[in-house]
């Protein structure tokens, strides 16, 4: 199953801001969470992740650092900050919003509801 761009790209920043409420962590980690979360179905690309994080720096909700890796090979790693622990909890109302009017529309088979008239 393919995820639309547009879905997966609205879900990026909550989604990152929920893997980073649960510790720091640095690009590739995230990478592997993401694909671990989603059971394989999203495999998120460097040329992703990266922008995003420099954006949610930018913008404050994470902050980041450069330490070493195990190997010795330096890597940022970012954290939640006071300003993204407050955006991650905006987007969970949001998206809970969002899943509520779909759980409405979808019954509980997961497919959408027959059209009125034409069932």
């Amino acid at each position: 199953m393919r995820i639309g761009k547009d879905l997966v790209a609205a879900a990026a920043t909550p989604l990152v801001l929920g893997i980073l409420a649960e510790g720091e962590s640095y690009g590739y980690a995230i990478l592997q969470r993401v694909k671990d979360l989603s059971d394989g179905r999203l495999e998120w690309s460097d040329g992703m992740l990266y922008p995003l994080l420099h954006r949610l720096e930018r913008l404050g909700y994470v902050d980041a650092d450069w330490s070493r890796s195990d190997a010795g090979r330096p890597r940022k790693v970012y954290r939640l900050s006071r300003s993204g622990h407050k955006t991650l909890e905006e987007q969970h109302v949001q998206w809970a919003a969002v899943h509520d009017a779909l759980s409405r529309v979808w019954p509980a088979s997961g497919g959408p509801a027959p059209v009125m008239g034409m069932a």
